[in-house]
């Protein structure tokens, strides 16, 4: 790479890199392996490269034997000697290009990264003796091979990249996670992996099981193949022009392998959650008996990463946890909104996570004892838990029996809930919002008028509740088509907020079961729980109505419960975006039945 510029005094010693020996056809041979010193660059040297770092670059094989060859950028503290030994916070993704996350960015020279100079600046990595390294997963950045929507060979590039950072020289063989979203959700993978160089890992925002960004229950969203079309195009992006040769091969793998971009199209539009396939991709369920340190964040009303199998991932993890946990979007701990609000409400993010994998990482007790979770409700309030979900009282609502038009909603309704756009959303260029469109609160406001959908009440609730974990939904339908439930927290002047939905494809009558999105939702006193069940007529999916009747018979909802009575308080503000949701989310019902099943507490709540 021609950078134009000398190598720092810090790098005098040389910086030691793995490199990978290229066979003549180009492709990377893992086995043969070879210790170099590269020059390392600073700050002064290129202003894209963060304060007090020192940055180089390196090449090794993914671990599953595919000759796959992965790019690393790395950044180290620039006072140290090229060889001190620091814990290392790792981040393993698809958006470390050079030339921008997800498309090109402007920059006018070669550097590592942007993405995470919040977490380096604002953390103070580098002064604090951290190393920081950030690894292209394959097909991506400067690394080989097809994208793999975390599937084995992304997994394989976790566990490469866990055990490459761990052996190098510079390293104290403890490595931290570290990431939001796509990157959030190797951090998971690593989890997974069940490796002990791994010490902890903080996943911001991540997907909990592959499958449900795509489909619910075998109905497709409407970035089924937006989705994977738009990883495809990150995968393409040109290197820059003062990459190295090496880079500029890699990043043009895809030209000469064009069956990863038609492949990653064809194997992710497929409905079947049950698929070899998918199992691979199920991070909730593989998640059983693994033990490394977690900090995580979710906001329940994410409208891209939603808390969907959450709870599965949390109760298979056995080791210790953290997490921030409220009504928020797709935001990291340290987001601020345009008038320097911070986006979840809670300050200090870098302070605990720094506290999180001192311990961790150094073995340094922390100086300050933080909240297991901290927890923001439906209604702004925060809360300190042990763990989360803490649940009173576990119990099935006998729902009523109904029958519902499969029409797609009135006929406004279909065309508005199919008006969505179908192009690019990957997790970093998602729609920021949904909302509730004007013909879905027009159909709500009907009532058991609709014929769409029906209603059932619980009676008014005596004391606030919370409805806490994961609600679940089983009925028996009486013909193929599909369904979607909703719940409603419906005040006594029939003002009512739509706070969980799910949807699921019928494929013939009988028994069908499955869950709604993890919630955390406050029910003030005298409030009912309205359950909607019906028609899709939402653009939140994109499904093929039926147009069957369905009857609707033994339905019942289980609700898991807890107590407000006994939180116990902790710090934070009423996240920005909670009022944002509640006005989207808000309309005024009318009929409201006198409720057939209770909102209760147990006996000694």
């Amino acid at each position: 790479m021609n950078r134009g510029r000398k190598a720092s005094a810090a790098a005098a010693a040389g910086a030691l890199a793995i490199v990978t020996i290229l066979t003549a056809g180009g492709s990377p041979a893992a086995a043969q392996t070879a210790a170099t010193t590269d020059e390392s660059i600073t700050h002064d040297e290129n202003p894209r490269v963060p304060e007090g770092a020192a940055w180089t670059e390196a090449y090794f094989p993914s671990s599953d034997g595919s000759g796959v060859e992965l790019h690393a950028d790395v950044l180290r503290p620039a006072h140290l000697p090229a060889h001190a030994k620091t814990p290392v916070i790792l981040s393993v993704g698809p958006y470390f290009a050079h030339a921008g996350q997800t498309g090109p960015e402007g920059w006018d020279r070669v550097g590592p990264s942007a993405r995470f100079q919040d977490l380096v600046d604002g953390a103070d990595l580098m002064a604090r003796g951290y190393t920081f390294v950030m690894v292209d997963l394959r097909g991506f950045g400067g690394s080989t091979g097809c994208l793999d929507w975390a599937g084995p060979g992304e997994q394989a590039d976790v566990r490469a990249a866990i055990q490459w950072s761990a052996s190098q020289p510079w390293s104290n063989g403890k490595i931290g996670m570290y990431g939001k979203s796509y990157d959030a959700v190797t951090g998971l993978v690593g989890n997974n992996l069940k490796m002990n160089a791994l010490k902890a890992v903080v996943a911001q925002e991540p997907l909990w099981d592959m499958y449900n960004y795509l489909f619910s229950n075998k109905v497709p969203r409407p970035n089924v193949t937006g989705t994977p079309a738009a990883y495809n195009s990150i995968a393409v992006m040109p290197a820059m022009a003062d990459d190295s040769d090496r880079y500029k091969a890699n990043a043009l793998y895809e030209a000469s392998h064009p069956e990863c971009l038609s492949d990653n199209i064809t194997n992710n539009n497929n409905p079947d959650a049950d698929s070899a396939y998918w199992r691979a991709r199920n991070l909730a369920k593989d998640a059983a008996g693994t033990r490394t340190p977690l900090f995580v964040t979710q906001g329940f009303i994410e409208s891209n990463t939603k808390p969907e199998d959450m709870d599965e991932y949390l109760t298979n993890h056995r080791g210790p946890e953290r997490g921030w946990l409220g009504q928020w979007d797709h935001v990291r701990g340290n987001d601020t909104d345009g008038d320097g609000r911070l986006q979840m409400g809670r300050a200090g993010w870098f302070d605990e996570v720094m506290r999180f994998y001192d311990q961790y990482l150094r073995g340094t007790p922390p100086s300050v004892t933080d909240p297991a979770y901290a927890i923001e409700d439906s209604l702004g309030h925060w809360r300190a838990q042990k763990t989360w979900p803490v649940i009173g009282t576990s119990y099935d609502a006998r729902l009523s029996t109904g029958r519902y038009v499969d029409n797609g909603g009135a006929s406004a309704a279909a065309a508005e809930s199919r008006a969505v756009d179908q192009g690019r959303w990957d997790m970093e260029r998602a729609p920021r919002m949904e909302v509730l469109s004007h013909a879905e609160k027009n159909a709500a406001g009907q009532g058991d008028a609709s014929a769409s959908s029906f209603w059932t009440w619980s009676t008014p609730a005596s004391q606030a509740l919370r409805i806490t974990g994961t609600p679940r939904i089983s009925l028996k339908a009486s013909t193929s088509g599909n369904v979607m439930v909703r719940l409603w927290d419906v005040a006594p002047d029939g003002t009512a907020t739509m706070f969980d939905e799910n949807v699921a494809l019928i494929e013939r009558g009988g028994r069908i079961s499955f869950d709604l999105k993890s919630t955390d939702w406050t029910v003030k006193r005298g409030h009912q729980l309205g359950v909607q069940i019906g028609t899709i007529d939402s653009n939140r999916w994109r499904d093929v109505p039926s147009g069957h009747t369905i009857k609707v018979s033994d339905a019942r909802l289980t609700l898991d419960v807890q107590n407000p009575r006994y939180d116990v308080p902790t710090r934070g503000d009423r996240s920005p975006f909670l009022d944002t949701f509640l006005t989207a989310n808000t309309t005024t019902l009318s009929d409201i039945g006198r409720g057939t099943f209770p909102l209760r507490l147990s006996r000694n709540g």
